[in-house]
């Protein structure tokens, strides 16, 4: 699925997705969470907020009245007023991208295996600006570094910075493991690595620079801050966004350029689905056309499973009612006929599923 705003429309419904490090009691989370749960359900917001000892991290959606509200309430708070990011990443959107409000408990902000307090953060992060690394990619200066997209694979594929490389973390609880690894490879070069929100590259450099002789920098607030601020072809492709937008375009019909490439048929596209076997989901990137050919399935093996079991997922384009008739009796050997009808003689090119082990969201 492709998001894209008409510049001269003004949506109504803002996006806000911040985070901040702050030091929380442990006996005082359960009540922290409930009243931040409480108050956001009471004023209509939604999706969701994760909380625990050593930060907050909020992606909501309300109208602008909603999220005015939201913000006066983080600042009453003695422990989420002062957010420096709210503003600059704010997004419009037509309305709410999400079902339902939900707040949560998180052991880490970040699996690390290791936790962080605010001091820390303070003492060792290392950090440059959206308009500082903007000048490091268009000056001879960007030989001095490398630039690693620290995001899954599938949101790499689909959009990344010019002359990032992918780090290739299968999780990122791999990153404390791997840092003496990535200090080996930058050797005297410094190390810029980015996510979509900061959050998880703000907590790893810390984590990074207190370890070995590498500079490991974190973009202050991620992507989202850097395409909010900059419309000049640095981002190449769509940006991944874990709501209901889910591929959003970067830049205009002057600076944005197509990288994704299509399981299927290795066409240039920006749309991104998710395979329709429930079981496994995968994010795949392909063109509507192709994605419909093949069901919504990613491999060969999900489309085998779906005969087995006769679990599909709704789509639009398909008026097949897998739920209820595989309840009704012979009921599968309709499914299986319906499936075996549009996709026996089907080329696979992949036979097992796309699935990633672990995803990792910020």
């Amino acid at each position: 699925m492709v998001s894209q705003l008409n510049a001269r429309h003004k949506p109504k419904f803002q996006l806000l997705t911040f985070y901040k490090f702050v030091d929380i009691p442990e006996s005082e989370l359960d009540m922290v969470a409930q009243e931040h749960l409480d108050f956001s359900r009471d004023i209509g917001l939604k999706w969701r907020i994760y909380i625990g000892t050593e930060w907050i991290s909020s992606t909501v959606t309300g109208n602008i009245g909603q999220c005015k509200a939201y913000r006066m309430f983080l600042d009453q708070s003695k422990y989420f007023k002062d957010i420096a990011d709210i503003d600059t990443k704010l997004t419009r959107v037509d309305g709410h991208e999400f079902p339902r409000m939900s707040v949560k408990i998180r052991n880490e902000i970040v699996t690390l295996g290791v936790k962080v307090t605010a001091d820390q953060v303070k003492k060792y992060k290392k950090e440059i600006t959206p308009t500082e690394f903007k000048e490091i990619l268009e000056s001879d200066k960007k030989d001095d570094y490398i630039i690693l997209d620290m995001r899954n694979d599938y949101e790499y594929r689909l959009g990344h910075f010019k002359n990032a490389i992918p780090a290739w973390t299968v999780n990122f609880r791999e990153v404390p493991k791997l840092l003496e690894q990535y200090g080996k490879y930058a050797e005297w070069k410094k190390v810029i690595w980015y996510c979509t929100g900061g959050i998880r590259c703000e907590k790893a450099a810390v984590i990074a620079n207190q370890l070995g002789d590498t500079e490991f920098l974190s973009i202050q607030w991620g992507v989202v801050k850097y395409v909010n601020e900059f419309n000049d072809g640095n981002w190449l492709g769509n940006l991944y966004t874990f709501d209901g937008r889910v591929s959003t375009q970067v830049g205009d019909e002057v600076t944005h350029t197509t990288i994704g490439e299509c399981l299927y048929t290795n066409e240039k596209t920006d749309n991104c689905e998710n395979c329709r076997y429930p079981l496994c989901n995968a994010r795949i990137i392909a063109t509507e056309k192709a994605f419909k050919k093949h069901l919504g399935f990613c491999s060969k093996e999900c489309y085998e499973w779906a005969r087995l079991d006769g679990f599909v997922k709704d789509a639009p384009w398909d008026k097949f009612d897998y739920k209820n008739i595989r309840l009704q009796e012979g009921g599968m050997e309709q499914i299986q006929l319906h499936l075996d009808r549009k996709l026996a003689n089907t080329e696979w090119k992949f036979l097992t599923s796309q699935k990633e082990d672990n995803i990792v969201e910020c």
